[in-house]
């Protein structure tokens, strides 16, 4: 069975790109210590990411590629991806169910899912077991929202927060269990 986490940086207002989709916000925390945030332990510990398509296109032409894991661009109008890409990033397409579904048939059960509306569906359907938000001190005031809207409230239990040099604060979250009543 599928593991399915989120790992993610947003302003304290919520948004995790402006409003053009940019990310170079990002670089601009001050980081005196030098820290990954966890990074390197996060992506040690998944089999693969699966970006919805709005990430994929912010973060397509970093080169560097910054990830040696496989990627799944979740699209249904993304027809390729760039040459230099192809060996390492696949397109594949459905709900969340099935997205979790076709990676399981590869063998790919501890899934990093990234991108907002991506995200919002897999909450929507049940389907995230850890969420990381690591909040960067920078009101954005506009852009693409970490969360959009959902169907029903779901409450999350509080594992970790930490607090890093240059005002970073990152906090994880499981889903709360649900009583069988």
């Amino acid at each position: 069975m599928a593991f399915c986490k989120v790992y993610i940086a947003t302003s304290i207002d919520g948004y995790i790109a402006t409003k053009d989709h940019g990310l170079g916000w990002l670089e601009q925390l001050d980081n005196p210590d030098g820290a990954d945030f966890g990074f390197t332990d996060h992506m040690a510990s998944i089999d693969a990411l699966v970006m919805g398509r709005g990430t994929f296109d912010a973060v397509s032409d970093f080169r560097p590629w910054p990830y040696d894991v496989p990627v799944i661009v979740a699209s249904t109008s993304l027809q390729s991806v760039p040459d230099d890409l192809e060996a390492g990033v696949q397109i594949l397409s459905g709900s969340p169910a099935e997205l979790v579904e076709q990676c399981e048939l590869q063998g790919l059960n501890r899934l990093y899912i990234d991108g907002g509306r991506l995200v919002t569906a897999f909450l929507d359907a049940g389907l995230i077991d850890e969420m990381t938000i690591s909040r960067i001190p920078v009101l954005l005031g506009g852009g693409i929202p970490l969360f959009g809207e959902m169907t029903d409230a779901v409450w999350w239990d509080h594992v970790a927060t930490e607090a890093f040099a240059g005002g970073l604060v990152q906090s994880t979250y499981r889903p709360t269990p649900t009583s069988s009543g």
